[in-house]
Parts: structure tokens; C-alpha cells; sequence
């Protein structure tokens, strides 16, 4: 053991048909050949901010021709908040969203993507959520409002008295939340809708939808797009009480009291049933409609579907492509909401919002910040990158021209974007692979819904099972889960019975469950009657989440309990301390993946096809980690291959991952592992000393005896560009004639500082940021992630060579000079719209070639 419409219609069944190539009769070849050379529909796709929208048709086809050359595969239209006023000599002028201008840019960007062969998606509004000058203050997102006084308060526009409790001096008052479009264009300011009323979104798609639409003529777009359900404190609708009544059965105006205060078992129940209600209402009137509409318009929907209104992880099922973000792969993030339907519910693609907040401020993300976060997606299941993203930026508008306020900006203003088809090989060659087959969880953990709803309040505003669930899971469970060897999905209720039909998930744990339904829990006994394993962590179910015929449900839940629990040779496991969890689970089932040693940055994805297991593993650390890795898989070797390359590599009984860096197995009958080749030992050439350094668009060259960062001389301390190093060197015919790498020299760890901006490499690396060898002329290939080396066999001959490293760094040494950008008069017109992060105080990065390097024969 090795430790629709046709247009909608076909859209889905390409992406089936496209994710599954490697069911084919030689499954391991096709996945060498299509590793090195993935197909295009797996491309990294970016998210394009149009500012203001100041676009022009000149601009927007340049921008898609880059991408394009980029590696980059489509787009993700969003039209945001202006950052510059009209100015004709800079040919810029806000174009009014939804004006004949704007939706005349639209159709252009349509059809030039379309002729290039690029996705096209569109945000259905402008900014997030959605709304706009179209929604009344009647149909903007609602809230219940709480207020404790000896007196009937004051209404405010737009609000009326829902219950009146002068005994407790509590008063419930039905309102708004007041909150606007986030990040609007010019033009589409307004309230955010009402999520709970389809008459709001039924006019938010004929005013807004309806144009967009037809912008793209005959030819809709692959996919709308909802972005984020972040309407922050929404908890009430116009009809509430009504609609409670007809669902539940009984009158929530005598018991409003319920849902402040502390928490109760009857207060509990109550909370339960009016999110329950909220849950339903914007399934129903939002996203079954949106869905609909959709499809309708021969195209998908695709949704951020987590977050508030407080849908469940079920709720994906009304989507057509459910989307995630966030990198927090040792935590229930919502990338991991996303992965875990989709993997119950069969679909094959799961896409993120990657890269939100990466390395801020905008423009100081790295190509190892960026492979270092899309690692993390990748562990959790993700196979569909979505960048975050492309700032539009005019001509006018210089180096490094436009940027979003928070975010990795992958523009061709990047001074590394020299590597970005390597990068963007990278993410798409792990992109085919991950979608190859299905996934391999072992683990369901099931999310506690009705303990997390117990837990909302009325007036707090928080009201996100995803986001509030840690509240009754804790933070061990998940990992626990990891360190213990095994994947994990997320499962709740409305997906319960269809995770666990077809076998696939051999654990079901039950993360301090309190409330379950009675229907949820029989299935979970027939579950461990069955010979899975159902462990219950720190509590065991006694209660069902809803008031009505709660003290029936919950006698009836307790003897499940004692049953599973507590009888003579009960099936399931009860752990009393969450931190001896992956202890049991490795105890009572074999771990897909052990390591030694240990290490709980260490991560892996499974996934299976056929007789054929894949592996992705990857070290999220800043340290190097070497040690012996055991799968559970039976008679078979490994067949490693090398992401950066998509070439196959070597590997002994241990393998070495340095910071940051990943590798694939594929095991199968075809498989064909490499054998370590023996070290050519004493063969290198040092090449750290006598380069001839020119800064482009400096005029200016430099011999160095030493290599050294930029920042070391005052004429390039805030250089931002590419500069050319070259020399010549004499090379041995022992040195020429075989296997050789140039190899930069070693990185380091630097001391972690997380922010509440983002994530990022922290890590010392021996090229600052991104170079690329040439060698007699030829191009040999990128560094630009560790170990920071390129092979250059059969390159290299016999006598003298010409070696010319280009390298690039980042933008922020120019910036570090000029400083923030003065947004002042914009703000005076349009208002203050975003605020830019971490843009005070830059300092110029170290940049250049640091470390020490070599030629070395393999």
C-alpha cells in the first residue's frame, strides 16, 4: 500500500463533457499528454473592472488580445465605481450604466471575446449586490428592527410598528437596512433589493437584465453572475408574518420577544423556524427566478450563494454554477461551501473569487503570492480560477495605471507579467486535473443549521449560517479532520440523503450538534446501521430545530442517541474532546494520506476516475518540508508529475517540497514511474559574479561583481520594470552534454505579519520577482516560484554561451514614489465609493537577482 435552452443546455453538458476527457480507455496517457497541454476551457478567467465605466473600444479589444496572449481564458464584466473625471484630452469619459454608449462598449467586449475565443461572463448590475436607482425605498432590502424603550419609538420613512411589547419595552419595527450598491458605476446607484420580494427582483431584471441581455444579441453570454449575497443585516420582508404563518404553522408576532435575548431551548426553536422562513423565501424569490430567468435567456447562473440572506449550503442546488472565495483551506470558508455541493450534486466544476485581497495593497501581489493562495482553492476542491482580478486602465492613465482598492492586479502593467503564460500554465495544467473523475472525501461534517440558526438575533445583523457556523463547530473539528489523513465535505440537511446514496463518504461527523431534524437523524442511524462510521463530537443530538411538535421530536431524537451512542455495541462514536477527534477517525478508519513526519501545512485533494487515483499535494508553508508520504492505494506506484512544468520527475522514497511548491501522483496501471537519476557529482559552473546588468527604458547599464537588489543604488531604488542580465560563459562538454539546470540559489523564510488585507508568500526568495533564461538565444524557461530553477538541456554546448536572465519586480517601487493616488475630486462628484487599502507608508521591495547562481548538472 502506498502509504434548458439549446444555447444554456449545451453549456452544461460541454462542461461535463470537458471536465470527465479522461474516462477514455487510457486514461493515464491522455492525463500525461493533457497535463502538459491542457485545454483551453480550463483557463484562468479574470474578473475585468470597467472604472467609472470609462471604456473605449480601442482599450477594451487590447486589453481581451493581452489576456489572451497571457494564458488567460475569459472575462467576468464589472462595471465599478469611477476613479477619474471626464477629461477629453485623456480620452476618458464616464459612460452612464445602462446608457446607449455603455451597452454599445458591452456588445463590442462581447464580440471581440467571442471572435478570440474567450468566456464571457456578466455581472447583472453593477457592483454587488444587486439594485440601482430602479429599486424604491418599498422594495430595498428590509430588516426587523429592535428597539427598547419606555415609549412607542419614531418611525422613519419607510417603516411601520410590527408588534408593540410595553410591558418589556420592546418595540419591533419592520424597515430597511438603508444599504446602497457597493461600488457602483456611474448610474447605478441606489438601494440593494430586497432578496425576500421577487417583485423586486422581477424589476431588477427588466430594467437591468433585459438591456444587458440584449447588448449580446444572438450570442448570450456564458453565464450571469450574482455577486456575493452580502446584504448585510437583511432579515425581514413586507409579507413576513404572512408568509411565517402559511410555513410554519403557528403566529410569530406573540413570540417576536423570541428572538432577542439570551438563548433559550423554546427561543432557540423559534430563531430556528423565522430563518428557516428567510432561507425559503429567497430560494423562492430569488434564486429559483434568477435561475429561471437565465435560462430562459440561454445562459447560466452562476452565484456567490453563501453569506446573507442566510441560504444553506443546499441552496447551491438553484444555481446553475456555484461559485466560492476565500483561501482558508484549514477552515469552512466559503470556497469550501461552494466545493462541498458541488461534489454531492455532481457537478464537475467549482469556481472561485480568487485572489480578493492578495498581498494588499493592489499591485504588490508577486507570482507566488498568487500560485501560494490558488494552492489553497485547490486543496478545498476548486478547479475553475476566477481572478480578482483585471483593472481596466486607459492609455492616459500611465504605469501602473488603474487599480481596484483591494486586490492582485493582473494587468500587462505588472512588470512580471514577462512570466504570466507560465503562471497561468501552471494554474490551468492543475485546473484540467482537478476535474478529472470526482472527488475522494471520506469525511461529510455535517453543518449545524438549526444550532447555528438558534443562535441569530433580530437587530444584530447577523444572520449567515456560513459564516456564523463556527460558532457551534469550534475551530478543531476541521483540523483535526486534516491532520488525521482525510478530506472533507460539508453536508447539511437538504443534501443529506444524496451525499450519502452512492457510498462515497465513509465518515459522518457531527460537529457539538445539538438541533437536528428527526428525518436527518433516522438517515444517519440507517447511516452507521449500515457500517459507516457517525462520530459526534463534544454533544449529543437531543432536540429538533423547529418549536412545533418539538417535545415529540426531541423524546424521539434522544433514544436515537442513546442507540447510537450509549447501548451495548452502539455503532457510532461519541468524542467528548474535540482535539482527540483525528485521533478516532484514524483509529477507526485508514487515512487517505499519512505523512512523516506529520506536518499540518501539508494538504492534499483527491480525486479518482476509473482504476486511476490523483493526487494534488502541496506545502502552504514557508518552510521546506522533506519526509515520506503514504496514499491509500493498493498495489500500485506513484507516477509523480511536476505542476510547473507538466513534466514527469523523479522521486525516491522521500520527497522534498520546498515552500510553497506542489506536485501530482497518478497512480494506474500505466503508470511509469521515473527513476532517480544519480547526481553527476562536482558539476556546476558558478555563475553569481560579472553580469552586465541594463534597466529598460533607464538608459542605464551596470556591471555586477556581486549581485545585489536594485534598491541598493539611488538610480533604481524605485525602478519598477524589467532589467537584462547577461554574461558569457565557457561550459565544459561534461557540463554541456547532459541533464543541467540553472538554479538561483535558495529562499528563506521571513517572519509572518498576517493583515486583515490578505494573505501572501512570506518568503526571502532568490529572484525578486520573475525572471526568464535565454540561453544562445533560446528561450529556456521561467523562475519565478521556488525551487527557483529552470532546465536548460541541450541548450547549452560546448566552449562559450551567452546566458541573458530578463527579471522583473513589482510595481510598488514606482509607487512607493509617487504615492497614493489623489482621488479627491472624483470623490467630490461621484461621493466616496472605496477607499484604498494600504497604500500609505510604501516602500520600495527588494528586486532583482539576490541569491547565488549556478549551472548544475543532474
Amino acid at each position: 500500500m502506498y502509504h434548458c435552452r439549446l444555447g444554456q443546455a449545451a453549456r452544461l453538458l460541454a462542461l461535463a463533457a470537458s471536465a470527465s476527457l479522461a474516462l477514455s480507455a487510457s486514461p493515464i496517457d491522455q492525463i500525461r499528454a493533457s497535463f502538459a497541454a491542457p485545454p483551453p476551457d480550463s483557463r484562468i478567467m479574470m474578473r475585468w473592472w470597467w472604472f467609472g465605466p470609462a471604456v473605449t473600444q480601442h482599450e477594451l479589444q487590447r486589453e481581451l488580445e493581452v489576456m489572451k496572449a497571457g494564458g488567460i481564458g475569459g472575462v467576468e464584466i464589472q462595471p465599478v465605481y469611477p476613479l477619474a473625471l471626464d477629461d477629453p484630452e485623456k480620452k476618458i469619459r464616464n459612460l452612464p450604466f445602462l446608457s446607449a454608449d455603455f451597452l454599445d462598449s458591452l456588445k463590442f467586449a462581447a464580440e471581440t471575446g467571442r471572435r478570440l475565443g474567450l468566456r464571457v461572463d456578466l455581472t447583472l448590475g453593477s457592483g454587488w449586490p444587486y439594485g440601482g436607482p430602479h429599486i424604491p425605498l418599498s422594495m430595498a432590502a428590509g430588516r426587523l428592527r429592535v428597539e427598547r424603550s419606555a415609549t412607542v419609538p419614531v418611525l422613519k420613512e419607510g417603516e411601520s410598528l410590527v408588534a408593540a411589547f410595553a410591558d418589556q419595552k420592546l418595540y419591533f419595527v419592520a424597515g430597511h437596512t438603508g444599504m446602497k450598491v457597493k461600488r457602483a458605476s456611474a448610474g447605478a446607484e441606489g438601494y440593494v433589493l430586497d432578496h425576500y420580494s421577487r417583485a423586486a427582483l422581477d424589476k431588477h431584471l427588466q430594467v437591468v437584465g433585459e438591456p444587458l441581455l440584449k447588448a449580446f444579441g444572438g450570442h448570450p453570454p456564458y453565464a450571469i453572475f450574482n455577486d456575493s449575497l452580502e446584504v448585510f443585516g437583511s432579515d425581514w420582508t413586507t409579507d413576513f408574518l404572512a408568509e411565517f404563518q402559511r410555513r410554519r404553522g403557528y403566529d410569530l408576532k406573540p413570540k417576536l420577544p423570541a428572538l432577542v435575548g439570551e438563548l433559550t431551548e423554546e427561543k432557540g426553536a423559534i430563531r430556528n423556524d423565522w430563518a428557516l422562513t428567510l432561507t425559503e423565501l429567497v430560494e423562492e424569490r430569488f434564486l429559483a427566478p434568477a435561475q429561471q430567468w437565465a435560462k430562459a435567456h440561454g445562459t447560466l447562473f452562476r452565484s456567490q450563494t453563501y453569506g446573507t440572506p442566510p441560504v444553506t449550503l443546499s441552496s447551491q442546488r438553484l444555481v446553475d454554477l456555484a461559485d466560492g472565495e476565500q483561501p482558508h483551506w484549514r477552515q469552512f470558508s466559503a470556497t469550501r461551501w461552494a466545493a462541498s455541493a458541488n461534489h454531492i450534486l455532481g457537478r464537475p466544476v467549482t469556481a472561485t473569487e480568487t485572489w480578493t485581497w492578495l498581498h494588499s495593497p493592489t499591485f504588490a501581489a508577486t507570482p507566488l503570492d498568487i500560485k501560494a493562495e490558488a494552492d489553497r482553492h485547490f486543496l478545498q476542491g476548486v478547479n475553475q480560477l476566477i481572478g480578482h482580478g483585471w483593472p481596466y486602465s486607459p492609455e492616459s492613465a500611465g504605469k501602473p495605471g488603474w487599480g481596484f482598492y483591494a486586490a492582485a492586479s493582473f494587468s500587462d502593467n505588472n512588470p512580471w507579467w514577462i512570466v504570466m503564460p507560465d503562471v497561468a500554465a501552471y494554474l490551468q495544467r492543475l485546473s484540467w486535473l482537478m476535474r478529472q473523475g470526482k472527488a475522494v472525501n471520506d469525511v461529510a461534517l455535517y453543518v449545524p443549521v438549526g444550532d447555528t440558526r438558534a443562535r441569530f438575533m433580530a437587530g444584530s445583523g447577523r444572520v449567515s449560517i456560513d459564516r456564523q457556523m463556527s460558532e457551534v463547530t469550534g475551530t478543531e473539528v476541521i483540523p483535526q479532520i486534516l491532520d488525521a489523513g482525510f478530506g472533507f465535505d460539508g453536508v447539511d440537511d437538504g443534501l443529506l440523503e444524496q451525499a450519502l446514496a452512492d457510498g462515497g463518504y465513509r465518515i459522518v461527523v457531527l460537529p457539538n450538534v445539538e438541533r437536528i431534524p428527526l428525518s436527518s437523524y433516522r438517515r444517519l442511524e440507517r447511516f452507521a446501521a449500515g457500517g459507516g462510521l457517525l462520530v459526534a463530537v463534544r454533544r449529543k443530538p437531543s432536540l429538533g430545530p423547529g418549536l412545533l411538535d418539538a417535545e415529540n421530536e426531541a423524546r424521539q431524537i434522544r433514544e436515537i442517541s442513546a442507540r447510537l451512542f450509549d447501548a451495548p455495541g452502539a455503532p457510532g462514536r461519541f468524542v467528548a474532546d474535540d482535539k482527540t477527534l483525528g485521533a478516532a477517525l484514524a483509529a477507526a478508519r485508514t487515512p487517505d494520506v499519512v505523512w512523516a513526519p506529520a506536518n499540518p501545512q501539508l494538504g492534499f485533494a483527491h480525486r479518482k476516475l476509473n482504476d486511476t487515483n490523483i493526487y494534488f499535494v502541496a506545502n502552504t508553508s514557508n518552510q521546506s518540508y522533506q519526509g515520506k508520504v503514504r496514499f491509500r492505494v493498493e498495489g500500485l506506484q506513484p507516477e509523480w508529475l511536476d505542476p510547473l512544468s507538466g513534466r514527469p520527475v523523479a522521486l525516491g522514497d522521500e520527497i522534498t517540497l520546498p515552500p510553497y511548491s506542489s506536485l501530482v501522483a497518478v497512480f494506474s496501471k500505466g503508470a511509469k514511474p521515473a527513476v532517480p537519476a544519480k547526481p553527476a557529482a562536482g558539476q556546476q559552473l558558478d555563475l553569481s559574479t560579472g553580469w552586465n546588468v541594463s534597466f529598460e527604458g533607464l538608459d542605464k547599464s551596470v556591471s555586477m561583481d556581486q549581485l545585489k537588489s536594485w534598491t541598493e543604488d539611488a538610480a533604481t531604488r524605485n525602478f519598477s520594470g524589467t532589467a537584462v542580465y547577461e554574461k558569457a560563459v565557457t561550459v565544459s562538454k561534461e557540463l554541456s552534454g547532459g541533464r543541467v539546470v540553472m538554479d538561483f540559489g535558495a529562499s528563506a523564510p521571513i517572519p509572518e505579519s498576517p493583515s486583515a488585507n490578505g494573505m501572501r508568500a512570506w518568503l526571502q526568495a532568490p529572484v525578486r520577482d520573475a525572471a526568464v533564461v535565454y540561453v544562445n538565444g533560446q528561450r529556456a524557461g521561467s523562475a519565478w516560484a521556488p525551487p527557483y530553477r529552470v532546465d536548460v538541456t541541450g541548450l547549452l554546448k560546448e566552449g562559450r554561451n551567452e546566458l541573458r536572465v530578463v527579471v522583473a519586480n513589482t510595481a510598488i517601487n514606482r509607487m512607493a514614489r509617487e504615492g497614493e493616488p489623489d482621488y479627491r475630486a472624483v470623490a467630490a462628484k461621484y461621493g466616496e465609493r472605496f477607499q484604498m487599502q494600504d497604500m500609505r507608508n510604501m516602500k520600495p521591495e527588494l528586486s532583482g537577482l539576490l541569491g547565488h547562481i549556478r549551472l548544475v548538472a543532474e
